[in-house]
C-alpha cells in the first residue's frame, strides 16, 4: 500500500495552498460577514485551472484525477468554508454530470466553459418536499415536439445565482411498473420562464450562494437531456456519490483548519504561568482532534482513489462524508472550547468553522442518510 502522493499531486496541493493562504484567507472573515459570493476569486481560480482539475484537457480541463481535485477542495476549505463549498459544488455537481453522462456535443458546448473557468455550473435536485427523499421529485419535464417543457421548484441550490448552466432533475414519465422516471436536463440560466432568487439568510457558509429556482413552462431542446432518460435516477446517485467525497474533503479541510487554530492558540495562550498546551486536559483534546483529522483524511483519500481506479466507492464515499463532516463539527467545537471566551468572537474565526461545518452534516445527504447508505451497502 502506497500512501504517497504523486509529484503532480504534491505540486497542485502546494499551489492551491499558496493561493488559499494568499488570496482567500485574508478575505474569509469579510466573505462570511457580508454574505457575498466572491466572484473575482472564482475568476482567478479559473485562470489557475482549478475549476477543471478532474476533466480532460480536450474539454478545457487540467487532466488531473479525483484525488488531485480533492486535495484542492481540502486546501480551500481549510481557510474558507464558503469558497470551498461553492468550489466543490461547481466541479462535482455543476460540471461532473456533463462529463460523466453528456454527449460529445454537450461536453463541448457546456462542459468546456465550466472546466476552463469561464462559467459556473449548478445542480438543481432538492425541492421543498423532496430533500432526503430525492425520489419524491415533483418537478416535471414533458416532451412536446422537439422541446421539454419544465415546471417545478427547487430550493437550497448552490451557485445558481451566478451560474450559466443549471442541471435540473425532473420527472419525464413512468416506467413499466408505474414508477416515476427521473431524468437530468441541462437548462441555460438565461432561458425564459426560469427565475432564480437568493433570499436565504444562513447560519454558515454565508459567502456561498444558495438560491431558490422556479421553472414556469421553461422550454429547452430535447437534445439537452443528459444521459439515458431511463437511468436518470441512477445517474444522479452516482453524481452524489462523487459529490459526497468532495464534501468530505471540505469537512476535512475545516477540521484541519480548526486543529491548526487550536494548536497555535494553545501554544501562545498562558494561564497559571505556562502555555495551556502544557495542560493535560488541552493536550487530550488536541490529540483526539489530530487523530480524527488523520482518520478522516485516510477515508477521504481512499474514496477518491477508488473512484479514480473505477472501483465501487458508494460505501466508502458515505464513510468519508459521514466521518469527515462530523469530525469537522467536533473539531470546530473543541477549537472554540480551547480558545475559551475568545473562541466565541468572530475575529478568532473558529466560531465560523463551527457554523460552516454544520451544513456539511446536512447537505449532499444528511448524516442519517449516510448511515442508511452504509447499512444498505452492508446488506441490511
Amino acid at each position: 500500500m502506497n500512501f504517497e502522493l504523486t509529484k503532480e499531486q504534491e505540486m497542485t496541493r502546494e499551489m492551491v495552498r499558496n493561493f488559499a493562504e494568499g488570496v482567500i484567507k485574508p478575505r474569509a472573515i469579510e466573505i462570511d460577514r457580508n454574505a457575498e459570493f466572491p466572484s473575482d476569486i472564482f475568476v482567478e481560480m479559473g485562470r489557475l485551472g482549478l475549476m477543471g482539475i478532474p476533466f480532460p484537457e480536450q474539454y478545457g480541463g487540467s487532466g488531473g484525477d479525483s484525488l488531485t481535485y480533492i486535495l484542492a477542495v481540502e486546501e480551500i476549505g481549510r481557510v474558507c468554508g464558503s469558497t470551498g463549498l461553492s468550489y466543490a459544488a461547481a466541479v462535482s455537481l455543476g460540471a461532473s454530470p456533463i462529463y460523466y453522462f453528456g454527449t460529445e456535443e454537450q461536453k463541448k458546448r457546456y462542459l468546456t466553459p465550466l472546466a476552463s473557468g469561464q462559467a459556473l455550473g449548478s445542480f438543481g435536485l432538492t425541492e421543498p418536499n423532496a430533500g432526503s427523499d430525492a425520489g419524491g421529485t415533483k418537478t416535471t419535464a414533458m416532451l412536446e415536439g422537439d422541446e421539454y417543457v419544465i415546471n417545478g421548484e427547487k430550493c437550497f441550490i448552490t451557485n445558481a445565482s451566478f451560474a450559466d448552466t443549471l442541471i435540473v432533475t425532473a420527472v419525464t414519465g413512468k416506467d413499466e411498473r408505474g414508477k416515476n422516471i427521473i431524468s437530468a436536463i441541462i437548462v441555460p440560466t438565461k432561458t425564459d420562464g426560469l427565475t432564480i432568487s437568493s433570499n436565504y439568510d444562513k447560519m454558515g457558509v454565508r459567502g456561498s450562494d444558495t438560491a431558490e429556482i422556479v421553472l414556469d413552462n421553461v422550454k429547452v431542446p430535447k437534445e439537452n437531456l443528459l444521459g439515458d432518460p431511463h437511468k436518470g435516477f441512477k445517474q444522479f446517485l452516482y453524481t452524489l456519490d462523487g459529490g459526497r467525497i468532495s464534501i468530505a474533503a471540505l469537512g476535512l479541510g475545516i477540521a484541519q483548519g480548526a486543529l491548526d487554530k487550536a494548536l497555535s492558540y494553545a501554544k501562545e495562550r498562558k494561564q497559571f504561568g505556562q502555555s495551556i498546551s502544557k495542560f493535560q486536559a488541552i493536550q487530550f483534546k488536541l490529540a483526539d482532534m489530530a487523530m480524527e483529522v488523520e482518520l478522516a483524511r485516510n477515508m477521504v483519500y481512499k474514496a477518491a482513489w477508488l473512484k479514480d481506479q473505477e472501483k465501487p466507492f458508494t460505501k466508502e464515499a458515505a464513510y468519508a462524508k459521514l466521518f469527515a463532516t462530523e469530525t469537522a463539527f467536533r473539531a470546530s467545537n473543541e477549537a472554540i472550547q480551547i480558545h475559551g471566551g475568545y473562541g466565541y468572537m468572530r475575529e478568532y474565526e473558529v466560531e465560523r468553522y463551527l457554523r460552516d461545518a454544520k451544513l456539511l452534516e446536512i447537505g449532499e445527504g444528511t448524516s442519517e442518510i449516510q448511515r442508511l447508505v452504509i447499512a444498505r451497502q452492508l446488506g441490511c
